[in-house]
């Protein structure tokens, strides 16, 4: 198929390593997307700057060993400013019919943006695995703890523990120990011989290796007690006040409290695929992530002619991998449309990918997320906040109604029918499903998308101009 630029229409969501590659290399090639953003400024998680009117924090103090790279991929960003068709503060909720529904925050304005192309790079979020007590005020996510730092300027509080397992897990309790506040330990479910185990694979990245050795070495250089191998037990908090005042945990046979007014916790991240499947992409189940994913080939092609996925959006693989992604798919883009592109650009990007996956087989090698966790998890425990749905009635449905898929089990127990959409209750629903049919993950498939996809408010305003 050959198109002129002047045709296309290409649309990116998201605006982070992915997003920004591949809006600078639409840009390069002449053309003007429209790239929509939830964040009021471009960066993504990993690299997300702090508002314009907050007090100014020097790119190290915010990004440490990635300051550098946080810095390029900033000035990118903000060297197409007057190029793209940028829309922050804006979330897109659904999609059909090669229009996206787009809800801008601020003002709660509704608008459809028509393309012709789209590049999904909506990145990731924290994998949930509940503990008793994780609906305490304090209790925050991983990720939502390294928002609060990075975006807010301000710490979950003032005595921390971070627990579950991943590199996200070292890397937030070292930038919340940096800016001053206590950590009180970090409990990891991998084992050190998990890690060790890893650690040939993950050597095939050495510079990147290098940076989690630093981060653990100066946490234990600091003081900061690290337990490895442990089975996190519970939140410990005072009902009458509603928070946080410490920690359970299993280390062997021992039962370990410690004292604490916050919780971050989190196993690695997952892959936010709720527009690739608002979008008919088809999915395929991938070990590598313990996860079911839309299917992409090796330049980023989805499987609905003219939708592309880059970035971790697609499948966990790191800021760097993210940034080569969106590059690659734009390229993709382009080449599909009679754009010429530099062939041995996009084979070299190519090659770069194939190598991250071998690190990324070494990063689930020395984290693995617990499989037992289902069989550990008590009947009161709730797997579902919205909806307060708990294990046990989770269990009581399996049993009862012979429910022995993801989407069965929605429709009779509402779990995933709330506000999330089964962001955050999912994972933890499927291991439950899994382990109480004695089927592999893998075989209880996953919640499909519905939209909106993540909550928007009930009364929208359509704004001026809309459809246009």
């Amino acid at each position: 198929m050959t198109t002129t630029t002047g045709e296309l229409r290409p649309a990116i969501v998201g605006a982070g390593p992915a997003g920004v590659r591949a809006a600078q290399t639409l840009v390069a090639h002449g053309l003007r997307p429209v790239v929509i953003d939830e964040a009021p400024r471009a960066g993504g998680q990993i690299y997300r700057r702090p508002p314009a009117g907050l007090a100014q924090r020097t790119a190290r103090t915010l990004y440490g060993f990635e300051s550098k790279r946080a810095d390029a991929l900033h000035q990118a960003f903000d060297a197409l400013r007057g190029r793209i068709d940028h829309r922050p503060d804006s979330l897109v909720w659904n999609a059909q019919d090669n229009q996206l529904d787009v809800l801008h925050n601020p003002t709660r304005g509704t608008s459809r943006v028509p393309y012709s192309h789209l590049i999904v790079a909506t990145g990731a979020t924290d994998r949930v695995l509940p503990v008793p007590g994780w609906t305490l005020p304090g209790v925050y996510t991983l990720g939502g703890a390294q928002v609060a730092l990075k975006f807010q300027g301000c710490a979950i509080g003032r005595r921390v523990v971070f627990m579950g397992t991943g590199p996200l897990l070292y890397l937030v309790a070292y930038q919340y120990a940096k800016a001053g506040v206590q950590v009180a330990a970090v409990l990891d479910t991998a084992r050190l011989a998990d890690q060790l185990a890893a650690t040939p694979a993950m050597l095939s990245q050495p510079a990147v290796f290098a940076k989690g050795v630093y981060y653990v070495g100066w946490l234990r250089a600091h003081g900061i007690a690290l337990h490895g191998g442990v089975r996190p037990l519970r939140v410990r908090g005072d009902e009458a006040q509603g928070r946080v005042t410490g920690v359970a945990w299993q280390d062997g046979n021992e039962e370990r409290t410690l004292a604490c007014d916050a919780v971050g916790f989190g196993y690695a991240l997952r892959s936010e695929t709720q527009l690739a499947d608002l979008l008919g992409c088809r999915f395929d189940y991938a070990p590598l992530h313990r996860a079911h994913l839309p299917v992409r080939d090796a330049a980023g092609r989805a499987s609905v002619e003219g939708v592309y996925l880059a970035g971790d959006g697609a499948g966990i693989m790191g800021a760097d991998a993210a940034e080569r992604a969106g590059e690659r798919a734009a390229l993709a883009l382009l080449s599909d449309n009679g754009v010429a592109v530099d062939t041995a650009r996009a084979a070299d990007l190519e090659r770069r990918l194939d190598r991250i996956t071998g690190f990324r087989h070494g990063l689930e090698r020395a984290f693995p997320v617990p499989d037992d966790w289902a069989a550990h998890a008590p009947d009161e425990l709730v797997v579902c906040r919205c909806e307060n749905v708990t294990a046990g009635s989770l269990r009581r449905t399996i049993a009862d109604a012979g429910a022995s898929e993801m989407n069965r089990l929605k429709a009779l127990s509402r779990v995933g029918m709330g506000r999330c959409q089964g962001r955050m209750c999912g994972a933890a629903a499927a291991e439950i499903l899994a382990h109480a049919t004695q089927q592999p993950l893998q075989q209880v498939g996953r919640l499909r998308g519905q939209a909106p996809i993540k909550p928007i408010p009930i009364r929208l305003v359509p704004a001026e101009g809309a459809g246009a």
